[in-house]
């Protein structure tokens, strides 16, 4: 599954041009923009499927850097301050991962 059997080719290239500069990533406005924030849980855990690439069931600290590749392969890697804070913001049970539940919740937040 691609992203864009979920979220529009041109939501996803306006979302990810909002945050090409390194520093700019804000995980609130970026799902808002793509158009993730507005779909179904079923669909956020198809998108979490395809951000999980290890298939462990939770998105890493790795995995998170690389969050914006899984959009477009063209698109930047998060800085380090990028992805501690997006982790920092998802992760609410405090064991370094993002899971389903914790995913879904930071989409609608």
């Amino acid at each position: 599954m691609a992203m864009t059997d979920i979220l529009s080719a041109k939501d996803i290239e306006s979302a990810l041009s909002s945050c090409q500069a390194d520093d700019s990533f804000n995980y609130k406005s970026f799902f808002s923009m793509v158009g993730l924030s507005s779909k179904t849980p079923d669909q956020i855990k198809k998108v979490f499927g395809i951000l999980d690439q290890d298939k462990s069931g939770f998105i890493e600290e790795d995995e998170l850097q690389l969050f914006l590749k899984n959009f477009s392969s063209s698109a930047r890697v998060l800085t380090s301050a990028e992805t501690k804070a997006f982790l920092a913001a998802g992760d609410t049970d405090g064991d370094g991962k993002i899971g389903v539940e914790e995913f879904q919740s930071l989409v609608k937040a």
